[in-house]
């Protein structure tokens, strides 16, 4: 008479652990939780701090092999002995040895975007690569096929454009918890000019794709008001349509070194219970959870260069110093998986993990195939056609 008591009871309580659950979201019916928000609760698993709260990695050497056995997606090198991080598993390398075709590329696509107060408008054709590089350009002039429609910003945008400029980003919001990393080098507002300033912002960041219901955002922006200014954000929103200040959680960093003149190597680590942003592998800033909002949603990878329009509230007060084009440039990006996280990103860096809200109005531009599901407050997405040269 005591078998489901005694057994069946057990048995369950046995298997109620964040080692079997998996270090996910919210999940209704289970005895215990494994999310970042069970402590404010009371029901996290018993060995939710083992299991799913990892203490910031240390790398080990470079030269020390591959951080795991299995396969690393994008464009890695076999040359390469990539750095290992433990408790991390690097899954995607870009080392832009070659082109990169962003209609095609099972994960990397462009965006048709454009910031409402940038003033360059967001296209393929200013995302480059040459001699192992990735190269954003930003250059004057308003890009003549741009359509008034923006899939990337579900909105019009208004036609005062008056440059143009690229915006590289993964195709779905599938990476979340993890090590994140570019060696990227920031511009020069004018040729051969390190030293001065102007306006521009170069980035490496997570976005979540459709910002409307959940605004999720973790950047680092490399300034143009100083020659070391690193910007690092947090940003959280619930069902806002535009960007508010309340919302931002930023803090700057002055290098005692010029950020323009060569490459730095830039990086955070985002887990359940915080973010740890690092330069040239020193950390520069950690938030720990209840200090700040830390995202518990995945997102898209993004990378994009833009100035601000004439007011230059961002990226640099002296804008009348700038003189187009200007270019970031990207020698390699790699994001290694924590691997607490047994939900993203995707087996095989497929989509079949993406929940709805996943999907929710996430396409990038008119020809990357993904579908514009969902409303805007109610109001019905804008279309654009796809744009062949």
């Amino acid at each position: 008479s005591d078998y489901e008591a005694r057994c069946v009871v057990a048995s369950q309580q046995r298997h109620a652990s964040c080692k079997s659950y998996g270090c996910v979201g919210y999940v209704p019916g289970r005895d215990c939780q494994c999310n970042d928000k069970c402590h404010e609760y009371s029901d996290c698993c018993s060995d939710y701090k083992a299991v799913c709260v990892s203490p910031r990695s240390q790398p080990k050497a470079p030269g020390a092999g591959p951080s795991s056995g299995g396969k690393i997606f994008g464009h890695p090198s076999a040359s390469i002995q990539y750095p290992a991080y433990p408790g991390y598993t690097l899954m995607l390398a870009e080392e832009f040895d070659g082109p990169i075709d962003l209609d095609a590329d099972p994960i990397w696509t462009w965006s048709d975007g454009g910031l409402s107060e940038g003033q360059a408008r967001f296209v393929k054709e200013n995302i480059k690569f040459r001699d192992g590089k990735m190269i954003i350009e930003l250059s004057s002039g308003r890009p003549s096929h741009a359509q008034p429609c923006s899939h990337a910003e579900v909105d019009v945008i208004p036609d005062n454009k008056t440059a143009s400029s690229g915006e590289i980003r993964t195709k779905h919001n599938m990476f979340r918890y993890g090590r994140y990393e570019v060696r990227m080098k920031a511009p020069t507002v004018q040729p051969g000019a390190p030293e001065t300033d102007g306006n521009f912002v170069a980035t490496m960041f997570v976005f979540r794709d459709g910002k409307f219901k959940h605004w999720r955002e973790i950047d680092v922006e490399v300034l143009g008001d100083s020659s070391g200014r690193v910007s690092t954000n947090v940003i959280t929103g619930e069902n806002v349509k535009k960007f508010r200040l309340d919302m931002d959680r930023s803090k700057k960093y002055e290098a005692p070194f010029n950020l323009r003149g060569d490459f730095h190597t830039y990086a955070f680590e985002w887990l359940p219970d915080s973010v740890t942003w690092f330069l040239d592998g020193k950390v520069i800033r950690e938030e720990r959870l209840g200090d700040v909002p830390i995202p518990e949603l995945s997102g898209k990878i993004i990378m994009n260069l833009w100035e601000f329009d004439k007011r230059a509230l961002f990226g640099g007060e002296k804008i009348w110093n700038d003189r187009l084009p200007m270019h970031s440039e990207y020698d390699w990006f790699r994001f290694y998986k924590w691997d607490g996280d047994a939900q993203y990103p995707c087996a095989d860096m497929g989509d079949q993990c993406l929940t709805e809200d996943d999907k929710y109005l996430s396409s990038n531009n008119p020809c990357d195939g993904i579908p514009q599901v969902g409303t805007v407050f109610g109001n019905a997405p804008c279309t654009a056609v796809c744009y062949a040269p």
